[in-house]
């Protein structure tokens, strides 16, 4: 029991490191920063997520509950793939300003709508905008 909570632990710390590191990188991308071009900024988010994966992994595996089984699971995951799409072209691949500052905050909606459905187990959480 101890090792999951110390999974879980690990786990909710790098949901809120890579929201942190997401905003932060958002906020410089609309002020027009080089802060975006430093190589620290470019790889520990990349660390983080993926530890944030590997620890998701590893707490479905103890919680018996996987994804395209469980339904909220599955939602999640779903969620990640647009979370990553919106974050990827708020922060590099959006072609306007105007597209980016769009993405980014679809991809925090996304964020907040991945932390409801893990508070919640429900696919559509009646609470999502109570997270915000």
């Amino acid at each position: 029991m101890l090792s999951f909570f110390i999974i879980k632990t690990v786990h909710i710390s790098a949901v809120a490191t890579t929201f942190i590191l997401f905003s932060i990188r958002g906020y410089w991308m609309m002020t027009g920063s080089d802060r975006l071009r430093q190589r620290w900024i470019r790889v520990v988010p990349h660390v983080v997520d993926s530890l944030l994966l590997a620890s998701a992994l590893i707490l479905a595996w103890m919680i018996h509950q996987y994804p395209f089984e469980t339904p909220w699971l599955t939602a999640k995951v779903i969620g990640l793939f647009a979370y990553i799409g919106f974050g990827t072209l708020a922060l590099k691949r959006g072609r306007t300003r105007r597209i980016r500052v769009t993405c980014l905050a679809l991809g925090l909606f996304m964020f907040f709508y991945i932390v409801s459905v893990a508070l919640t187990k429900q696919v559509v959480p009646t609470s999502l905008f109570s997270v915000l």
